[in-house]
């Protein structure tokens, strides 16, 4: 039985935090935890995008994995494309999505493109969970 879910990419900064907020709305009887190999900050976008579905992720922070205890832990979902995802020891069950990491330093790309692309993962976040919660729960 799953009681808990953990979002895992390397900064704890966009996927993963969109994970966790549109989780804690879908699954609001489960812990739901987030956090990076590499954390660093959340995302401007990745606040502005959970608001326009109504999710308050202001308050959230990025946290390192190494701070997760692996006993608060059942399910596993890494968010990584391109790059290396976070190894995390336990016994939970282990789930790869991989979506490109909207974050970008490209100076070509305006706010609105960052807006879309940021949009576009939390979507397919939120597709995948909705798929989940059919199955599982």
């Amino acid at each position: 039985m799953t009681r808990s879910i953990l979002f895992l990419c390397v900064a704890n900064s966009a996927r993963s935090q969109m994970g966790e907020g549109i989780a804690r709305q879908l699954f609001p009887n489960l812990r739901i935890q987030s956090a990076g190999s590499r954390p660093s900050h959340v995302n401007p976008y990745a606040i502005e995008v959970l608001a326009e579905q109504g999710i308050d992720a202001s308050t959230h922070t990025s946290k390192s994995v190494q701070d997760i205890d692996p006993a608060t832990v059942d399910l596993v979902i890494t968010l990584c494309a391109e790059e290396v995802c976070p190894l995390f020891l336990g016994k939970a069950e282990r789930l790869h999505w991989p979506i490109p990491d909207p974050a970008s330093d490209d100076p070509s790309l305006t706010p609105d493109d960052l807006r879309t692309r940021f949009r576009a993962g939390r979507d397919e976040i939120r597709r995948r969970l909705e798929l989940l919660k059919a199955e599982r729960f």
